[in-house]
C-alpha cells in the first residue's frame, strides 16, 4: 500500500469516530464499581513545519526543526472502592509491596481517547457527556483527577460540578523529589527518607505543616540562589492546591489519588506512536491516527469498525 493510499485510508476509518461513541453511549449491562473517575491531562505530538510560515535560513539558539502541539488527553472508567491508609500507599510506592496487601481496583470500562484539534473545553465537555451518559440514574461518586495546571482544574471545576478534583499524587510526589535535592545530594538515602516522611504526612492531610516546614529549613540553613528558588517553587504548588490535597479522607472514601491511567495513555496512545525517530505531522493525518489508537486500547476496534 502507498503512503499516500495509507494515509487517506487512515483519515477515512476515523470518520465516525464521535458518531460511533455517541451512539454507544450509555450504561451497560454489566455490574460496575460506584466510582466513576475522569482523568484529563496534556501531551505533545511532534508537528511538520505550518504552511506559509516565513523561511529561515538558520535557527535561533533553542528553537527546533519542528514544534510540538498539544493533544488533550482524557480517559474515563469505573472502579470499586479500594480504601487504604497512608503507610499502605507509601509501601507500594517505595518498598514495592503492592499497596499493603490491599486489593488493586482495576479500572472497569475504560476508555481513553485524545485531540489536537479540539481544545481543553471540548474535550472536557466531552468528558462530561460520557460520564452523564453512564451514570443516568446521579447514584456514582465522580472523580477527576488533574494536574496541577490552573487554567485545567478551573475548567474542569466548571465542567464537572459534580466532581471531587484530586491533584494526581504523583505529581506531588515529582515535586516533593525536586525539593529534596535542594536539601540533600541527589540519589542518597537522606532525601528518599525526606520525600518518605513528607508523602506521608501529606497523605495523612498534613499539607500546610509540610509547607511551612520546608520554607522554615530553608530560612534555616540560609539557602539562597537555586535552592531557595526550588524550596518556594516546590512549597508554592502544594499550598495553593491544598484543597485538592485531602487525601486522608480520599483513602478513606476509596477514591483513585493517581492518574496513572491517563498516563498510560498519553504513553500507549501518543508517544510510543507518533513520537518515533524523525516524526512529523500534519494536524488532519495526525487527529485521524489519534482517534484509530484510541479505539484499539479502548478495546472497541471490532465494535467500531462494524459500524464504520
Amino acid at each position: 500500500v502507498s503512503k499516500r493510499t495509507a494515509e487517506q485510508v487512515t483519515v477515512d476509518a476515523a470518520k465516525d469516530f464521535s458518531d460511533f461513541y455517541a451512539q454507544r453511549s450509555g450504561p451497560s449491562s454489566e455490574v460496575v464499581g460506584p466510582i466513576l473517575v475522569a482523568a484529563i491531562d496534556c501531551k505533545g505530538v511532534p508537528m511538520v513545519k505550518g504552511e506559509g510560515l516565513e523561511h529561515t535560513p538558520r535557527r535561533n539558539k533553542g528553537e527546533k526543526v519542528n514544534k510540538k502541539r498539544m493533544a488533550t488527553v482524557a480517559a474515563v472508567y469505573t472502579q470499586r472502592k479500594r480504601i487504604r491508609t497512608a503507610e499502605e500507599v507509601i509501601e507500594s510506592l517505595f518498598e514495592h509491596k503492592g499497596g499493603g496487601g490491599v486489593e488493586k481496583s482495576k479500572p472497569e470500562r475504560k476508555r481513553v481517547w485524545a485531540s489536537l484539534e479540539k481544545s481543553k473545553e471540548e474535550v472536557i465537555e466531552e468528558v462530561a457527556e460520557e460520564m452523564k451518559a453512564r451514570d443516568r440514574e446521579g447514584k456514582k461518586r465522580w472523580v477527576a483527577l488533574t494536574d496541577g495546571e490552573r487554567a485545567l482544574q478551573l475548567r474542569v471545576l466548571r465542567l464537572l460540578p459534580r466532581a471531587t478534583l484530586v491533584l494526581d499524587f504523583f505529581h506531588v510526589l515529582e515535586k516533593l523529589w525536586k525539593a529534596a535535592y535542594a536539601f540533600y545530594q541527589e540519589g542518597s538515602k537522606e532525601a528518599a527518607e525526606w520525600v518518605r516522611k513528607r508523602a506521608i504526612m501529606i497523605l495523612e492531610g498534613k499539607v500546610s505543616q509540610v509547607v511551612k516546614g520546608m520554607r522554615q529549613s530553608a530560612t534555616k540553613r540560609r539557602f539562597r540562589g537555586r535552592r531557595l528558588k526550588v524550596v518556594k517553587e516546590v512549597s508554592s504548588y502544594l499550598y495553593k492546591n491544598r484543597q485538592y490535597m485531602r487525601y486522608n479522607e480520599y483513602l478513606e472514601q476509596g477514591f483513585p489519588i493517581a492518574s496513572g491511567v491517563v498516563e498510560g495513555a498519553c504513553k500507549n496512545l501518543i508517544k510510543d506512536r507518533m513520537e518515533r525517530s524523525g516524526m512529523r505531522w500534519q494536524l488532519r493525518r495526525a487527529e485521524a491516527m489519534l482517534k484509530l489508537r484510541a479505539i484499539k486500547l479502548s478495546g472497541d476496534m471490532e465494535e467500531s469498525w462494524k459500524y464504520h
